[in-house]
């Protein structure tokens, strides 16, 4: 890379995509992999002749974008499913991530990985890694009032996530996001600040 990565990670409703946001506002150069993703399997997306060949037309909505619902209560169903579809995207995601990294400008780039510990994919590329970390009832109350999911459905897909304990274990810092979004920016404030004087500086 042409400058430092910081690695952004945390649990779903954490607070990943307000951080990033107030960084991107700081200037910072941000790679999100899930908007990725999104635009991999959106209509007409890069991926999605692949997903069509492998799964069937089904996999796909009418205006040929990945049929979310369908795909993912497939990939819950049956694991090989799952592996399947990661082998199609996993691979087109960590492309187009470098070749954003590589473009990006700035003291240093965020790249922002939901599951960044639980793969060895991105871990190569980072300088330092960050966690925005909340309590587990802070999660489900933001992610049930974001996206109506029952409690169980929530439960579920954080446990398939790494613990937040061993997180932050892995993580080089962390922001407590248990608080305000006001709080979350002043966090993230001092957070560049840091990296700006250690993660630019120490190139210089």
């Amino acid at each position: 890379m042409g400058i430092p990565v910081v690695g952004l990670t945390g649990g779903i409703g954490s607070g990943k995509s307000a951080a990033a946001e107030r960084f991107a506002e700081l200037g910072v150069a941000v790679v999100d992999t899930d908007l990725i993703a999104h635009q991999l399997t959106g209509p007409g997306g890069a991926a999605m002749a692949a997903i069509e060949r492998e799964f069937g037309p089904a996999a796909l909505t009418a205006q040929g974008a990945l049929n979310r619902p369908a795909m993912r209560e497939k990939v819950f169903a049956d694991p090989a499913s799952k592996k399947r579809l990661e082998a199609i995207l996993h691979p087109a995601i960590h492309a187009e991530s470098l070749r954003q990294l590589e473009s990006a400008r700035g003291d240093y780039a965020l790249l922002v990985v939901p599951l960044l510990f639980e793969s060895d994919r991105y871990l190569p590329l980072l300088a330092r890694t960050l966690v925005v970390d909340c309590s587990e009832n802070t999660q489900l109350e933001r992610v049930m009032r974001r996206s109506g999911l029952s409690e169980e459905a929530v439960r579920a897909i954080m446990s398939a996530q790494l613990s937040r304990t061993e997180r932050l274990r892995r993580a080089d810092d962390s922001i407590d996001n248990d608080g305000s979004l006001a709080e979350l920016r002043l966090q993230v404030d001092a957070k560049h600040g840091y990296y700006l004087a250690n993660l630019v500086n120490a190139l210089l």
